[in-house]
């Protein structure tokens, strides 16, 4: 199982970026696909998460300005990012939860965003 993210990059703030993760492999039965995001020196927090039924979550912080999509077809799940912060910068990680009997997470490698001027 692989899954590879991209889209990350430099952007100004107020700027928007999107990013993608696709989930390759012998994966079956996805559940969950999500948005993580690290600091050095923080813990990974969950920035937001989608089911695949389509519900969506986010943490406080980034409500009305992100958006999180799947396609399911394509195993992919997409985080538009709008009206970017400069505390929005941080390792982007992208998860998904997958397993016909016992549900398994996957961890994509990460892709940086920055937010600067």
């Amino acid at each position: 199982v692989q899954l590879q993210a991209s889209g990350g990059g430099l952007v100004q703030p107020g700027g928007s970026l999107r990013l993608s993760c696709v989930a390759s492999g012998s994966i079956f039965g996805i559940s969950i696909m999500g948005w993580y995001r690290q600091v050095p020196g923080s813990q990974r927090e969950l920035v937001a998460r989608i089911t695949n039924g389509g519900s969506a979550d986010y943490t406080d912080s980034v409500k009305g300005r992100f958006t999180i999509s799947r396609d399911n077809a394509k195993n992919t799940v997409y985080l538009q990012m709008n009206s970017l912060k400069p505390e929005d910068t941080a390792v982007y990680y992208c998860h998904v939860q997958a397993g016909l009997v016992v549900p398994t997470g996957y961890w994509g490698q990460g892709t940086q965003v920055t937010v600067s001027s």
